[in-house]
């Protein structure tokens, strides 16, 4: 793409978009930032400090329809009338990841998936750092990979890669393309169709070559569906949790993980992971894979992944109360997660959930909640879903509209042995800021039981 001398607009002003402006600022574009809402202050602040214009608290169409540009914040949906808008003058819209990549000579190693790319990136992250090589975690995960293509000098990004930030890339071309699990989420933002959804994330491979790596769960049908249907011509590296030999790739077998790519091999026992449960073993094979391919050295990859520790908000424990444990796992906002959560955690569970739909599907978890699950906490403004679901299997469904409410009832009716889940199993954005703020929330209030 050939940007050239160009007026940009950057639709949101939030990490993503400030991160964006910064970077065009620094090419020196004309730049415009333009969001709906209140922009928070620490972001005022840098566009001031460079002497961005901005605008928020309502969008100026002349003005950004005179972009020949715009970078959108990937929280905006197509279907909003600013977005058609654009499109019908023929404005080109991309994301703020594709404009970093294409500002950066940095080799990309880029994750996406419905669940596991956070541990995962932050796993390759962490290799790549006690490797002794600067490596930049950004993108989905919450830090501007545009901000850091401007402020940083760095060997390696890894990036976390949302669908909706790679429906707006059609340059992006990651040398190390993870792909973990393709399972229903967000369908809400996708016309409710699942291959529409699916067709996005397989959007990670589509610029790859030959001499590009794609990572891959072989296990997951609909993303060995994509690879039969829409080759990648990149190499391909599967893992899986079956226990057959593979010439190249990851698998699990007799308790360890075992790692092949090109002539070299890898053994890791599960008992030497820091982090428990098979999701985390297939997380740690992608990650190990992503990383061999960078042609690091086998023991420092190794000695790397069994130091590393969980991820905040994922399967994390916060305190354990009068025998009661309390486990924040805030990051599940879809059902896979939430069946990932409930298969590790041991019965009898007091599981919170609840919060924004995005066109769930809960019958899959039926037989973990009828083999675990004691009381559901509803947590949100709209749980008829949830209640319709499982008010058949569960005795005891309460539906509450705050974290103090729902970590003092779980404290209520919990019993020594028990433990109290938080997997919501939904967004976040009906009554906190974001997923981070739902768990900060629900470790400040178990704490305060101690006090």
């Amino acid at each position: 793409m050939e940007l050239g001398k160009k007026k940009i607009v950057v639709l949101g002003g939030g990490e993503s978009g400030t991160g964006a402006a910064i970077l065009a600022h620094k090419l020196n574009f004309e730049i415009f930032v333009s969001d709906y809402s209140t922009i928070p202050l620490k972001y005022r602040r840098l566009l001031e400090e460079r002497g961005i214009v901005f605008e928020m608290n309502g969008h100026s169409e002349e003005k950004i329809l005179d972009a020949d540009l715009v970078i959108k914040s990937p929280g905006i949906p197509d279907d909003s009338f600013l977005i058609k808008r654009i499109k019908h003058n023929g404005i080109e819209i991309i994301d703020e990841v594709e404009f970093a990549f294409l500002h950066s000579k940095a080799p990309v190693i880029a994750i996406t998936g419905s669940n596991g790319k956070t541990t995962t990136s932050t796993l390759i992250h962490h290799i790549l750092k006690s490797s002794g090589l600067k490596s930049v975690l950004v993108g989905n995960i919450g830090r501007s990979y545009a901000r850091a293509v401007a402020e940083a000098e760095f060997d390696y990004a890894v990036i976390e890669v949302s669908s909706f930030q790679l429906d707006y890339c059609k340059f992006f071309k990651p040398q190390i393309a993870v792909l973990t699990n393709i399972t229903p989420d967000h369908l809400d933002r996708y016309q409710y169709k699942f291959e529409n959804y699916k067709q996005s994330k397989f959007r990670i491979t589509a610029q790859q070559d030959q001499d590009d790596i794609l990572v891959y769960n072989a296990e997951d049908e609909h993303i060995k569906d994509l690879i039969t249907s829409k080759t990648s011509k990149a190499q391909l590296l599967s893992f899986g949790m079956g226990s057959t030999s593979i010439d190249s790739g990851a698998y699990f077998s007799n308790s360890a993980l075992k790692f092949k790519y090109n002539e070299k091999e890898m053994i890791i026992r599960e008992e030497e992971l820091a982090t428990k449960g098979n999701h985390n073993i297939q997380n740690t094979m992608a990650a190990g894979l992503a990383s061999m391919a960078t042609h690091l050295n086998s023991q420092k990859i190794k000695q790397s992944i069994t130091t590393f520790t969980a991820v905040e908000h994922r399967l994390e424990t916060v305190n354990r109360i009068e025998g009661v444990v309390y486990i924040n796992d805030s990051k599940a906002t879809n059902v896979n997660s939430a069946y990932y959560a409930l298969q590790t955690v041991q019965k009898p569970i007091i599981w919170i959930a609840g919060g924004v739909d995005k066109g769930n599907d809960y019958k899959a978890l039926l037989p973990l909640v009828r083999e675990k699950v004691k009381a559901i906490i509803c947590l949100g403004k709209d749980n008829e879903k949830l209640f319709e679901t499982f008010s058949n299997v569960i005795d005891e469904m309460i539906s509450l509209d705050s974290m103090t409410e729902a970590v003092g009832k779980a404290y209520e009716i919990s019993n020594t042995g028990d433990t109290v889940l938080l997997s919501p199993s939904c967004a976040s954005f009906d009554l906190f800021k974001n997923y981070e703020d739902r768990g900060d929330q629900f470790k400040t209030q178990v704490n305060r039981l101690v006090l």
